[in-house]
C-alpha cells in the first residue's frame, strides 16, 4: 500500500458541519505549525468524534485556521513539554471518552471503524482503553518492520488516564484493562531525512537532560552497548532489513540516538557536578 504523503479518503471540504459525530467522544491534539498535516489528522474523525479540542503553542502558518475549518475549538497555551501540554488537551474535553492523536496521525478506514464497532449498542465499551497500531510512513513508502508493529494507546475513558513524563518522551497511562483495536493509525514522520536528524538530536538531548538531573547511575559502558542493543533489536529481531535502505538508516538513526542521549547525560551530569563543587562568590 502506497500513498502520496497528504492523501487521506477523509477530506471534508473546508467549512462544513465536520464535527458532527454521535459517540461519546472527544479527539485532542496539540500542534505548533502543522498546516501540512492538520487538515488530514482532522479529516479521519471527522464525523466520528463530538469535540475536536486542538491546543496550540503559537502557530504562525495556518494550523489554527485549517483546525477550525474542521470544527475544531483551538486554545492557546504557551509550550509545557508534551505530556503537560497532552494533560492540557484532554483535561479541555467534556466528553467521556478520549481519543488522543498527534497532528501527523490519521486513522486508516478500518481503525475509524473498530472504533465505531467498541461504541456498538450504546452499551459502556468493555475495557478502560485501547491500543491502536501505528503504521509509519518514512520517505516515500511505509515501514512494515523497523518500526512495526508499534501499539499505542490513543482511545481511553477521560476520568481513568493520565499523561505522564518517561524517559524523554511522553506517554499515555489509563487506569483498568486494554484492549487492541483491529486497523492502523497512520503516521506521517519526518518531511525528509534532515527533519528526522534534527528531531533525533533534540528527543536525545531532553532524553540526556532528564536522565541527568534524576538519582540514576549513568555508566560509560552506555554508550556502546545501547547503541548496539538498538541495532540488535531493529535491525535484525524485527527485521529491519525487509524495509531495504530505509530499515538501515532507522537502525542507524537509532543508534546515533541512543548514543548522544548517554552523551547528552554525561555531559549534563558532568555540569552539575562541576556547578555544585564551584566555590561560592564571595566577593
Amino acid at each position: 500500500m502506497k500513498a502520496p504523503r497528504h492523501a487521506y479518503p477523509y477530506e471534508a471540504p473546508p467549512g462544513s458541519a465536520a464535527v458532527a459525530g454521535v459517540l461519546p467522544l472527544a479527539c485532542a491534539v496539540i500542534t505548533h505549525d502543522e498546516a501540512d498535516n492538520i487538515g488530514r489528522c482532522l479529516a479521519s474523525v471527522a464525523g466520528l468524534v463530538c469535540e475536536i479540542v486542538v491546543v496550540d503553542s503559537g502557530s504562525t502558518d495556518a494550523t489554527c485556521e485549517i483546525a477550525r475549518e474542521y470544527g475544531a475549538r483551538v486554545i492557546h497555551r504557551d509550550w509545557a513539554g508534551f505530556a503537560a501540554q497532552k494533560q492540557f488537551a484532554m483535561d479541555q474535553c467534556s466528553q467521556p471518552w478520549l481519543l488522543s492523536l498527534d497532528a501527523d496521525e490519521a486513522l486508516e478506514p478500518a481503525a475509524r471503524a473498530a472504533i465505531e464497532t467498541v461504541f456498538a449498542g450504546g452499551g459502556e465499551p468493555t475495557h478502560a482503553g485501547y491500543e491502536i497500531n501505528r503504521l509509519t510512513w518514512y520517505l516515500g513508502d511505509w515501514v512494515r518492520h523497523t518500526w512495526y508493529p508499534e501499539w499505542r494507546l490513543r482511545l481511553v475513558r477521560r476520568d481513568r488516564a493520565a499523561w505522564r513524563e518517561y524517559n524523554g518522551h511522553d506517554l499515555l497511562t489509563v487506569h483498568g484493562e486494554t484492549g487492541r483495536l483491529s486497523g492502523h493509525l497512520l503516521h506521517y514522520t519526518y518531511r525528509d531525512l534532515e527533519h528526522h536528524m534534527q528531531q533525533s538530536i533534540g528527543y536525545a538531548r531532553m532524553s540526556g537532560r532528564q536522565l541527568a538531573e534524576s538519582d540514576r547511575r549513568i555508566p560509560v559502558s552506555k554508550l556502546v552497548f545501547s547503541p548496539l542493543g538498538r541495532f540488535i533489536r531493529l535491525y535484525l529481531l524485527k527485521q529491519g532489513w525487509r524495509d531495504g535502505w530505509r530499515g538501515l538508516l532507522l537502525a542507524f538513526s537509532s543508534v546515533m540516538s541512543a548514543f548522544l542521549k548517554y552523551a547528552f547525560a554525561l555531559e549534563a551530569r558532568q555540569a552539575r557536578n562541576r556547578a555544585k563543587n564551584s566555590p561560592g562568590d564571595d566577593s
